[in-house]
């Protein structure tokens, strides 16, 4: 067995069952869910750069900005910590919001927690394209944020208790595939935009009514899950909903373990003390440190100031905004990469493979940025520089695409017990939005600070987490979520904390059958 490794792909549960186009269509809607995050992602940084937008509402930074005597640093002509909270302010409220997503999810079932994060998502959308002062961009900023907690804690879960085990991982990446979408749409509208004579970045920011709007219409129409459905006490729904999903009328071993691991469930009361038990401690641990490291890849600086930072390695307006509209349809693509390899070569594989490569990469730019501007932070990159340096990102944007994002939202969704999967859910959204609060609130200053360096400080990052990953993740594709406990159970530093009859006499049953 791998050092990391756990129990093999066929030692769960084979449940009857096949994929229906019902699934297939309602894992598609549900993950539609993530055009809101990612559009948002995407368009915070192409708005913070266009002059009209700046010398409105951040003055200082505009004058800074456009500073023609040459002696203002290239690393720090962006910094000012109003505008980054502009950007960041989001994630702080989608960190409050995510606690009570989890109360939502878990008493009204995951479809309303999804309806109810695309509306405020809405209004944040209209009062952002309306705005005329910073505190109305605030304001607005923080409803954006308030949605999102609430689509990112509902959406993984849904898709992850509505696929099959075979396909776990393929049909939850759809979330992190409409997030790419949405983050590639929204460089799209900021070229687009940018090249309006007034009023472009109200554009901008306005259109994130659109993926709003297709989530909220989308989430009104789904079904729940049967695990949410059996949760409620709707247990003779729930079984209709698995045969409709499934395909077929032999579900009583999934359904079976569904109403054992509810009964589990309906004996805490307190899910949030519940998780801090020994015997959840694997859990815990991943779903607090997956999160934690993906912000520390440093994607999400890359991608919110995408093309500030291509700005900042002297690429012109146009060519910076064009540049993140490259970077962004990398992303998409390398995502489509994850679809398909997930549930083949595992996640360890994708995380493992990813981080050596984000790793490359980093160490790459950073050297390349301190040959051109060094520690003064004056230069210019020439054109073959600047395309090597665009190129060694949009490798780095590949890598983190088919591992450290979708995995990190798919690797904590999948491995909780029902009676703690809101809270651990809820729990992953609030760890990752307070990071990328942090890193999003401090990168450009870290970046005036660290010069270069900041690309190396994100690298050593990502080479503690992937031999975090090599040691102490286990393998998880194609084992039935209401049976990751075995997973845990098998692990060869993990194995200690599960006790024997967490892992279920019904699983054991099945398994003398055999």
């Amino acid at each position: 067995m791998a050092v990391g490794g756990g129990v093999g792909p066929g030692n769960g549960a084979n449940y009857e069952g096949k994929v229906t186009p019902f699934v297939v269509i309602a894992c598609m809607v549900a993950a539609t869910g993530g055009l809101i995050f990612g559009y948002d992602i995407g368009i915070s940084g192409g708005v913070t750069s266009m002059d009209e937008f700046l010398e409105k509402f951040f003055p200082s930074v505009y004058a800074k900005q456009k500073d023609a005597s040459g002696h203002e640093s290239q690393y720090c002509k962006f910094e000012n910590h109003i505008l980054t909270l502009f950007t960041s302010s989001l994630y702080l409220a989608a960190l409050v919001a995510s606690f009570f997503a989890s109360a939502t999810t878990q008493r009204f079932g995951r479809k309303i927690s999804m309806t109810l994060g695309g509306s405020i998502f809405l209004i944040g959308a209209i009062l952002n394209g309306a705005a005329v002062n910073v505190e109305m961009l605030i304001i607005g900023r923080l409803l954006l944020g308030v949605g999102i907690g609430y689509a990112n804690q509902s959406v993984p879960v849904y898709l992850s208790e509505m696929a099959p085990a075979k396909l776990r991982g393929a049909m939850n990446i759809g979330f992190q595939m409409c997030t790419t979408i949405g983050i590639f749409a929204a460089n799209l509208v900021n070229y687009g935009t940018s090249k309006m004579k007034e009023n472009g970045w109200r554009v901008s920011l306005a259109l994130a009514a659109a993926p709003a709007l297709i989530m909220t219409i989308g989430a009104i129409f789904l079904p729940d899950t049967p695990n949410s459905m059996i949760q409620r006490g709707q247990a003779d729904e729930a079984k209709s909903m698995l045969k409709k999903i499934r395909g077929t009328e032999a579900v009583d071993a999934e359904y079976n373990d569904m109403l054992e691991a509810s009964e589990a469930s309906k004996l805490v009361k307190q899910p949030w003390k519940t998780i801090m038990e020994r015997k959840y401690r694997p859990q815990l641990v991943i779903t607090c440190l997956i999160p934690f490291f993906q912000q520390l890849t440093g994607i999400n600086v890359i991608m919110f100031y995408a093309p500030v930072l291509f700005k900042t390695l002297g690429f012109g307006d146009d060519a910076s905004l064009m540049s993140a509209v490259v970077t962004g349809l990398v992303n998409v693509f390398a995502t489509i990469v994850s679809i398909f390899t997930v549930d083949k070569f595992g996640r360890r594989a994708l995380f493992l493979e990813g981080g050596i490569q984000m790793l490359i990469c980093q160490i790459g730019v950073g050297s390349l940025i301190a040959s051109v501007f060094g520690i003064s932070g004056e230069g210019h990159f020439s054109g073959a520089k600047g395309n090597l340096a665009l190129a060694l990102i949009c490798f780095y944007v590949a890598a983190f695409a088919w591992s450290w994002g979708p995995l990190g939202w798919l690797v904590p969704s999948e491995i909780h017990p029902m009676e703690t999967r809101s809270a651990g859910q809820s729990m992953n959204v609030s760890i990752n939005m307070f990071f990328t609060f942090v890193i999003g609130q401090l990168f450009l200053s870290m970046l005036c600070h660290l010069k270069f360096g900041l690309f190396f400080f994100f690298g050593g990052w990502v080479l503690i987490m992937t031999l975090f990953v090599y040691f102490f993740l286990p393998e998880t594709k194609n084992m039935p979520i209401e049976e990751m406990n075995r997973v845990w159970k098998a692990h060869w530093f993990w194995g200690k904390y599960i006790p024997e009859d967490a892992v279920g006499l019904g699983h054991t049953r099945k398994d003398n059958d055999v």
